[in-house]
């Protein structure tokens, strides 16, 4: 499994030429802070291959799905891929929260689906929660283990249960850090000021929510909400209103903070 290439694929064109000039960014920012080299960066590159057809999957021997957190597009996405790939490919999905098992009951040979869910930034973070569904069989388990290691992650086995780990803790975090600005008890940037050297987080919680996409947090929460029916998953208005309002984050656009004015977070 070391020599492997990519295929990344996508049915929208425009959705796919955005990923791939966030990708392009990538291994430059990792250069200039010594974490690769230079000329590492096109043989890097050339092993990712485009493509806007999950059809061009079919050779593939694992295939990682990481569309937006809603459960009716994935189910498309899966249902389609399980008639494009061999009946032993691997399904891996990056979902935050949404259900494994619910997830393999779409497909056949449904112990090939699992969750493999990389933390934000990937290029950065280590962790990779690999997710077992009730279906899950070992061959499965056992290949994404072996591959998140090859990565240079590190894979840390949960249960299927909403949220996994990660987002059952963090999600509730940056939804309360939403409710504290809400309320007007600080500014965004102090609050998490208070975070960052108060607690030692490398990045504040309002930040972090930028750079995951207050819409998938609003989903995330959401689901937690429905799956748990317990009130205290339940989704800041602010959140709310700002992806209403557009201002959803995710990295490039404006959210808690405004990144086209150079806002420190």
């Amino acid at each position: 499994m070391r020599g492997f290439d990519v295929t990344v694929a996508d049915v929208s064109q425009s959705i796919l030429e955005h990923g791939l000039s966030t990708i392009r960014h990538s291994p430059g920012r990792l250069a200039k802070k010594g974490q690769i080299e230079d000329t590492d960066i096109p043989a890097i590159m050339t092993r990712l291959r485009p493509s806007t057809r999950l059809a061009d999957m079919a050779d593939r021997d694992l295939v990682v799905e990481a569309v937006t957190e809603e459960v009716h597009t994935k189910e498309e996405i899966f249902r389609e891929l399980a008639e494009s790939v061999r009946p032993d490919t691997v399904l891996a999905s990056n979902t935050s929260s949404i259900s494994l098992t619910r997830i393999a009951s779409w497909v056949p040979h449904p112990e090939r689906v699992i969750g493999m869910h990389f933390m934000n930034p990937v290029p950065v973070m280590q962790l990779v929660e690999i997710v077992r569904a009730r279906q899950t069989g070992d061959a499965a388990f056992n290949t994404v283990q072996e591959l998140s290691r090859v990565l240079g992650k590190t894979p840390v086995s949960v249960k299927d249960y909403p949220g996994f780990v990660s987002n059952r803790v963090l999600m509730p975090m940056i939804n309360e850090a939403a409710f504290t600005l809400y309320e007007g008890l600080a500014s965004a940037e102090d609050i998490d000021h208070v975070m960052r050297p108060g607690m030692n987080h490398p990045i504040g919680p309002l930040a972090l929510a930028d750079m995951i996409g207050l819409d998938t947090c609003v989903s995330i929460m959401d689901i937690l909400y429905h799956e748990f029916r317990d009130s205290k998953y339940r989704v800041c208005p602010l959140l709310v209103q700002l992806v209403a309002a557009g201002l959803a984050g995710a990295q490039d656009r404006p959210g808690f903070f405004d990144y086209s004015q150079n806002s420190e977070a």
